[in-house]
């Protein structure tokens, strides 16, 4: 009895092992090809999609200097594209026009690094145009997964960056979100 239960534990810790480096590999794959189809959108390809069978693609890449933070933004904020990186809400304007960008991701993976982020923090927003636009967080707050306020357009050109809370919780989802909030300090071309 011993003796199988081992084996079986064994066979679960070996699949469970695998599974998670599977996971990875997906992952980092993934990355590598939503980069090359970056690259094709800022040589003018619309909705470079990342694979062929994607039902997504790269709108901006986000980048946070002072953490050494770049991520690249997939269009649509659904379950599908988060699982790649941070998803635009297709509902909100794009980085750079009046109103808000709302911006979503996972607080486990992509977007981990909010909980590092402090007023004033510069984030660049790389638009396909190749304009870089520069934003300053003014506001982290915890709110309710209800409020809609947060993707309200009204008001001036800022982004919103938008995660589940608490920020370390060990199952996903919940009934709060971590809200980071940040205004336009510039625009400037492509280096």
């Amino acid at each position: 009895m011993r003796i199988g239960l081992a084996v079986l534990l064994v066979v679960v810790g070996t699949w469970q092992a695998g599974h998670g480096a599977w996971i990875q590999a997906k992952a980092w794959l993934a990355q590598g090809l939503i980069s090359q189809a970056w690259s094709r959108t800022l040589q003018g390809e619309r909705q470079a999609k990342p694979w062929p069978w994607a039902d997504t693609w790269p709108v901006a890449r986000l980048s946070v200097p002072r953490l050494g933070i770049e991520r690249y933004v997939l269009a649509g904020a659904h379950g599908a594209t988060l699982a790649f990186g941070p998803g635009h809400a297709s509902s909100t304007v794009l980085p750079g026009e009046e109103g808000n960008s709302l911006i979503g991701g996972h607080r486990d993976t992509h977007l981990a690094f909010l909980a590092d982020l402090r007023p004033g923090d510069e984030i660049v927003i790389e638009r396909r145009d190749s304009v870089r636009v520069l934003y300053r967080v003014s506001d982290a707050q915890v709110v309710d997964r209800r409020d809609v306020w947060i993707a309200t357009q009204q008001g001036p050109a800022r982004l919103t960056l938008v995660t589940c809370y608490p920020l370390g919780a060990w199952r996903a989802g919940g009934d709060q979100r971590y809200v980071v909030t940040a205004q336009i300090s510039a625009f400037s071309a492509r280096n």
